[in-house]
């Protein structure tokens, strides 16, 4: 396969999981827009990194949150960063025509933005992609028990903000 047909047939499989990861994590759409083209980039300059891989979406999952955790290194101001970007609030979801459903998606925006970034990539993998604790661990170079209990804090935090919402709705 050519090295056209090669990345063509990543971003196509890949490119709009990844996105959403590093929309999630960044909160930032044109972090995750250079990000996302970083990736890319490191495949067309390295492309047998896929070719060993196991599992493609793992491997690009990583590769992703490490230059997204470089990208906030770069900047020198980590901690201040990761406030000003976690109280930013990214369209995640698009809009629902029931009213309710609509403000429960903005308050769940709202919510994932307040977790710590963390706890946000480790929560995004297990919902969004259906990741298991291990994919997570070996995606993002944790312990297993560290994802777990990251999902455990973060969705502990989503329930206790999103209760009082849930609550009036029903």
């Amino acid at each position: 396969m050519s090295r056209p047909d090669f990345l063509a047939r990543a971003y196509d499989e890949h490119a709009q999981a990844l996105f959403a990861f590093l929309l999630n994590f960044t909160r930032s759409e044109a972090d995750t827009r250079d990000l996302l083209q970083e990736v890319f980039i490191k495949l067309a300059k390295q492309p047998g990194l896929l070719g060993a891989a196991r599992d493609e979406r793992a491997l690009l999952i990583r590769l992703a949150y490490n230059l997204a955790i470089d990208a906030m290194r770069r900047r020198g101001t980590r901690e201040k960063h990761y406030e000003q970007l976690a109280a930013e609030s990214a369209a995640l979801f698009t809009p629902a025509a029931d009213p309710d459903e609509q403000s429960f998606r903005q308050a769940l925006t709202m919510a994932l933005g307040e977790l710590p970034p963390d706890q946000r990539a480790v929560v995004h993998l297990k919902l969004w992609e259906g990741f298991t604790f291990q994919e997570i661990a070996t995606a993002l170079d944790l312990p297993l028990n560290t994802a777990a209990s990251r999902f455990r804090y973060g969705l502990d935090k989503l329930r206790e903000r999103l209760r009082p919402l849930y609550d009036e709705i029903n």
